[in-house]
């Protein structure tokens, strides 16, 4: 039976504060983007998230943002390209120092945010991170949208990369989302977001906004953990892999 992976944005607290439930979607996934400290996230939050993702034999990878917890990092920052490889470097070293302390290990990276949104149409931003992502650790795959700048720089860097659908977004084209904000750029109905899971991986065709539809494969599909009800959102996925006659499992290393 053909596999595909179910991936969340996870670790997403700070101190006190919680942004998503965990501790209720680490069971209905397979592999982690855990916050690495800056958009958010810190040294317990770090720890909590890993032990949780080794108790359910879920894949961890760091989930690098600009340095921004007031924003979430969504903001854009102006930050050369030097910054943004020693921040990548950082927040990954941050994470993975956690990981290795509790016996675990970085299998992957990507980018949160207005930093991801950035490297899907930057060549020169989506070169720089995937490198310094490389130079931290060769061995890292890269969870990602297809057919972005990202994409290509990770391809031609020889990095792998884990072809991430976001089930419950918009695409103009592929790889390209609808705006925040812009009509039909979130898909709220979790029956909508199951048959469109579903249609979706058993046709290898992805539809667009305005209806039509494109070529486009993937191998994860992501839940967004921040969104309102994002434990139904996380079954609604499941169901649609299922019906796709997908089995769900973590991306092989």
């Amino acid at each position: 039976m053909k596999t595909i992976d179910v991936n969340s944005d996870l670790g997403e607290g700070f101190g006190p504060y919680r942004i998503a439930p965990d501790e209720q979607i680490f069971p209905l996934v397979t592999s982690a983007n855990i916050a690495c400290g800056a958009h958010a996230g810190d040294p317990m939050v770090m720890a909590q998230a890993v032990t949780l993702a080794g108790e359910h034999k879920v894949r961890i990878g760091g989930h690098v943002g600009y340095p921004d917890r007031n924003g979430f990092g969504r903001r854009a920052l102006t930050m050369s390209l030097k910054e943004l490889e020693l921040e990548t470097l950082s927040q990954l070293g941050a994470l993975s120092a956690i990981a290795e302390h509790g016996g675990h290990r970085l299998t992957h990276a990507n980018f949160h945010g207005a930093l991801g949104n950035l490297s899907f149409v930057d060549a020169d931003v989506a070169r720089t991170l995937i490198q310094a992502m490389k130079s931290f650790d060769p061995t890292l795959k890269f969870i990602g949208l297809p057919h972005t700048e990202a994409a290509l720089a990770a391809e031609n860097a020889g990095v792998e990369t884990i072809r991430s659908f976001l089930a419950d977004r918009g695409y103009m084209a592929a790889g390209r989302l609808a705006p925040r904000g812009t009509e039909s750029a979130l898909i709220s109905d979790l029956g909508a977001v199951e048959s469109r899971v579903a249609q979706t991986l058993s046709s290898g065709k992805l539809r667009l906004i305005d209806g039509s539809e494109v070529p486009c494969e993937f191998d994860s599909v992501l839940v967004h953990s921040d969104t309102p009800g994002s434990v139904g959102l996380a079954h609604a996925i499941r169901r649609g892999v299922a019906a796709a006659g997908f089995e769900i499992a973590p991306y092989p290393l």
